[in-house]
């Protein structure tokens, strides 16, 4: 048996002019950054002579070729992703890029901003727009009630506020 496995559907297209901004600094950080020190400490072990037996070198190779592989990643995915960095005329209405507060049946809350999938954190209140909540939450308006499966039950999620961050000037 093989380990081919099929591909991953694509995400979404689209992302906040934050996310770019963080995926940029990325490609930065490891192209100028950490890949010019992975390739010195690789040159200093080669020099040591017998490299099958060379953990810094062995290691070394191994970092450089997931460096190259993720700013391959991000490079071509900047290419392709979309920057929303425009506020939807209607702000009454859920769309991309919108914190949304949601209150449950037990009055707890819990805040999101909907964004691509290349920048979801659900630690920092971040969701995929492909994900149940978000797709779910997309175009609906405020007080709307919205019901989503969570680990094999419903919950009912009333909409509270909706607010779209103002765009910065910098990114």
């Amino acid at each position: 048996m093989g380990r081919w496995r099929p591909p991953r559907p694509r995400g979404s297209r689209y992302i906040t002019p934050e996310g770019a901004a963080r995926m940029r600094a990325e490609v930065k950080q490891l192209w100028e950054v950490e890949r010019p020190r992975v390739t010195q400490a690789v040159s200093d072990a080669a020099k040591l002579g017998d490299r099958s037996e060379n953990a810094d070198y062995i290691y070394g190779k191994k970092r450089l070729r997931e460096i190259d592989s993720r700013v391959r990643f991000l490079t071509k995915r900047l290419e392709e992703i979309t920057v929303v960095d425009r506020i939807p005329d209607d702000r009454e209405k859920v769309f991309f890029g919108a914190w949304v507060t949601l209150e449950d049946d037990e009055g707890k809350t819990v805040r999101y901003r909907i964004v691509g999938p290349d920048e979801f954190n659900v630690k920092e209140g971040l969701i995929s727009m492909d994900s149940p909540v978000a797709r779910a939450l997309l175009g609906k308006r405020l007080d709307d009630e919205v019901e989503v499966q969570q680990m094999e039950q419903w919950v009912t999620y009333y909409i509270c506020e909706i607010d779209y961050p103002q765009a910065s000037p910098d990114v």
